[in-house]
């Protein structure tokens, strides 16, 4: 009885740590994405030189260092419990 129980709470454990998983991969690449928009962005700001182009550059920096900020505060909770997960489930 002890044995299917604990093959129950590991069989839990590993599934929530699969979804832990995906939820990092997504967060993470959600953080590469905006990386790749604000260089993006400043590539063809260079390129052009304008002001206009300066100001899309400032405006694109600022809203997604916001988004970014939000990002990490959730993705560094979630390696923490992947991390401490893997580690106990050894």
């Amino acid at each position: 009885m002890a044995v299917e129980t604990k093959t129950t709470t590991d069989s839990d454990l590993t599934r929530a740590l699969g979804y832990v998983r995906a939820a990092v991969y997504v967060v993470a690449s959600l953080i590469a994405i905006s990386l790749l928009l604000v260089g993006t962005v400043a590539v063809i700001a260079g390129l052009k030189g304008t002001w206009h182009w300066s100001i899309h550059l400032e405006s694109t920096i600022r809203y997604m260092a916001t988004l970014v900020q939000y990002l990490l505060a959730l993705l560094v909770p979630l390696f923490g419990v992947l991390v401490v997960g893997r580690w106990y489930d050894g």
